[in-house]
């Protein structure tokens, strides 16, 4: 797990002093309102309110120490499992013999942490991938040189003993091997742009399956392992390119460009897939015979301990049935180990989620009814389910080898809180964590230690050093200065709720309201959602919100007269398979019909004026927007659709399909779209679209638009030249959020 920013860390002299400023803050919270200042919109885009976090944390092999990337970015640094205090320098640019390196962007340790790859010069790809320089550091020399000197390279990856790295170029796959003077070979020769990719993902399985690198080597280092995608048949999308600014691309000065790739929508055709093997010693390539539809998937490819074992995930198309086999790379010959079959599809997280050990593979799944672990030996003989209970397991950590202990995060207690938990071989489970908020652990390498992260809705992330048995041995982080600062801020009371529908139904939600509200007032309300299959805003942590961050863009609404709130609506995440299922092959209906309940439910409170109720979201939460808007209820008089997909038809095929089918299996499901619904729009209109999104395409704005003008409804609309789905650069987000906040000062005051 990798946090985004480092810090000074605090010692253990001061933890009392931050007990005491925490229940400070707290009781000055409790209060309500008090005098303080008033955000700003370049507060709610800069980096002001950001809470201070941990950056490139990563366990080394030793169990007794952890890296971290330094706030300067020129520095790896060494610290210690129990004290938290700094053992060493593992890399200063600063002080590296040979090629100069600016700037650190990430690094990969090798398996024995003798050496290092460090990377810079990073080019963003798509969600997950990316080019960059990579440059090989020997701790023991303290000398760096280049990976490649023939080009950037993506996804680069150490043999078990640290003495060979694969990468991928342009489509291809290459081997270093650093015993021979780092001499580089070529694996595969067929690469090639929109056709053949081998050893990274292809754009809707990177995005979907949530990886950017396909090849592993063999336990031994003497096979390498990878997924070949053959998108020939892929159909392709095209999307223009302008001059623009921040950053300006000068190629496009005279006439416009466009970007082409290959984007499967709903019910078209993928990518081919199948595995291959390289024999290093004697350079023979094998295809694996890895039992596959023709139409399916293999979302993984993954070392295990034996090197006549490698691990491929495999899955249909319709992605209700997960497969896991062992595959000899010399044989070729695949054994089938687990099978995992549930009703209507198999969430993302069981398979991304599964851990393969030494000696047993780790499975989540809501086979009954909620997300637990079962434990499987390496032939997929199934030893015990883990944990039981009526409560979701939300993050996986691991299976000790030594002690039969499994470590994870769960809602034990209530889907709004978070623990970290261990379960004993014994049956007998512990909570690690037992404060109420929401807990997340990074563990050491042998599991005896692990970085605990924990916020509530009142209070930013602190960061604690914990043994395996939950006791707290150092505070790293406490966010004192961003506790300190919001202190001088007029701030509302974020506060969690429940609501039932006319239908029956319970929905979580948290709401803020203005640090001066007046029960005897009546304010206008605006409700935040993403809503879509899994998905969880509504917790009782810090970063929620549009913006996160605390809920810092709601704070500043609150400052405008607004009472804030978010509801998680059914399909959404942590409240077991049925209430995320239920919306199965029926995207939106359920959802939207939730939200306008809990508008009508908020419009019957005595300080809601239930005549100026808006709705925004992102993404899914856009799509959400429109759904709800169009309702038929007309509950809502204004609403800010931002990237919304419009009509799942125009959607990748691995997440549509996974919770509506094709098209032609379920056409129902699809018409019934805001693009379908777009002549029972009501209420005042935003939207807001990239041109350049790779991920929900502005034809889906670009075609309901149309769709409105032909059903005569009035609309805004912004248009961002060159930013892609999360609408960012230069002044564009605080453009954004600022055209967004004006749209509801304009429609609901």
């Amino acid at each position: 797990m990798i946090f985004m920013k480092s810090t000074n860390l605090l010692r253990s002299e001061n933890r009392k002093v931050s007990i005491v400023l925490l229940t400070a803050f707290a009781l000055l919270l409790t209060v309500g309102a008090f005098a303080g200042k008033k955000l700003e919109l370049k507060d709610v885009t800069s980096r002001t309110f950001r809470a201070e976090n941990m950056a490139a944390v990563k366990p080394l092999p030793d169990g007794e120490s952890y890296a971290q990337l330094s706030s300067d970015r020129q520095r790896i640094v060494k610290y210690s499992f129990t004290t938290g205090k700094e053992l060493g320098v593992l890399f200063d640019a600063g002080q590296a013999k040979g090629d100069p390196i600016a700037s650190i962007d990430g690094y990969i340790m090798s398996p024995d942490g003798r050496k290092m790859l460090i990377q810079t010069h990073t080019k963003p790809i798509y969600r997950h991938s990316f080019t960059a320089d990579y440059y090989i550091y020997d701790i023991r020399n303290n000398r760096v040189t280049p990976l490649s000197q023939n080009g950037a390279q993506q996804t680069p990856v150490f043999s078990p003993d640290g003495q060979q790295i694969a990468f991928v170029r342009s489509n291809n796959i290459f081997l270093v091997k650093l015993l021979y003077d780092n001499a580089e070979v070529q694996v595969t020769k067929d690469g090639k742009v929109n056709e053949i990719i081998n050893g990274i993902p292809d754009w809707v399985n990177e995005e979907e399956f949530g990886f950017n690198s396909a090849m592993v080597f063999s336990a031994d280092g003497g096979q390498l392992v990878w997924i070949r995608y053959d998108e020939r048949a892929v159909q392709q999308y095209s999307m223009p390119l302008f001059r623009g600014l921040s950053p300006e691309r000068t190629e496009y000065a005279d006439y416009p460009g466009f970007y082409t790739y290959k984007y499967p929508i709903a019910g078209e055709t993928n990518a081919t897939v199948s595995v291959w093997s390289y024999d290093i010693q004697s350079r023979r390539t094998r295809k694996l015979q890895v039992p596959v539809d023709a139409d399916g998937y293999i979302p993984r490819v993954v070392a295990t301990n034996d090197a006549l074992r490698v691990a491929v995930y495999t899955m249909n198309r319709h992605q209700d049935c997960l497969r896991v086999y062992m595959v000899n790379p010399l044989s070729t010959v695949s054994q089938l180990s687990v099978e995992e079959k549930v009703s209507r599809y198999v969430r993302e997280e069981s398979m991304s989620g599964i851990q393969i050990t030494g000696s047993h593979i780790l499975v989540p799944s809501d086979r009954d009814g909620n997300m637990h672990l079962y434990l499987y030996n390496m032939n997929g003989q199934l030893l015990r389910q883990i944990d039981h209970g009526d409560y979701e397991v939300s993050e996986i950590y691991g299976y000790d080898e030594r002690t039969g202990d499994t470590y994870f995060a769960s809602h034990a207690n209530g889907a709004t809180d978070q623990r970290v938990w261990v379960a004993h071989e014994n049956g007998k489970t512990e909570c690690l964590t037992p404060k109420a908020g929401w807990s997340t652990a990074v563990f050491s390498s042998d599991y005896r230690y692990f970085i605990h992260t924990w916020s509530d809705l009142q209070t930013p992330p602190v960061y604690s050093l914990c043994t395996n048995k939950g006791k707290t041995l150092e505070v790293l982080i406490d966010n004192k200065a961003l506790r300190d600062l919001w202190i001088g801020y007029e701030q509302g009371r974020r506060e969690l709720l429940t609501l039932t529908t006319a239908d029956g139904v319970t929905l979580n939600g948290w709401m803020i309201k203005p640090a001066d509200f007046d029960a005897a007032r009546k304010y206008p309300v605006i409700m935040y959602q993403y809503g879509g299959p899994g998905n969880q805003q509504v917790k009782n942590a810090w970063n929620i919100g549009m913006a996160g961050n605390g809920a810092i863009i709601e704070q500043y609404l609150c400052q405008q007269g607004y009472v804030c709130v978010c509801i998680d609506n059914r399909g959404t995440g942590g409240r077991g398979a049925e209430f995320e299922k239920c919306t199965y092959q029926r995207l939106g209906q359920l959802e939207a019909h939730d939200q306008a309940e809990a508008a009508l439910w908020l419009g019957r409170q005595p300080y809601v004026d239930k005549e100026r109720i808006g709705i925004w979201g992102w993404s899914f939460g856009g799509f959400n927007t429109l759904m709800a808007m169009s309702e038929g209820r007309g509950v809502f008089r204004a609403g800010v659709a931002i990237a919304p997909p419009t009509s799942w038809r125009y959607y990748d095929t691995i997440y549509t399909e996974r919770f509506m089918r094709t098209p032609k299996e379920n056409p129902a499901g699809y018409d019934d779209c805001p693009l379908a619904r777009a002549d029972k729009l009501q209420g005042a209109l935003l939207l807001c679209h990239g041109m350049a999104d790779d991920n929900v395409h502005f034809r889906n704005t670009a075609e309901y638009t149309e769709a409105l003008v032909q059903a005569d409804k009035d609309f805004r609309q912004l248009v961002y030249t060159n930013r892609n789905h999360s609408i960012y650069g230069g002044n564009t987000r605080n453009h954004l959020y600022r055209q967004c906040i004006d749209h509801f000062n304009a429609t609901l005051k």
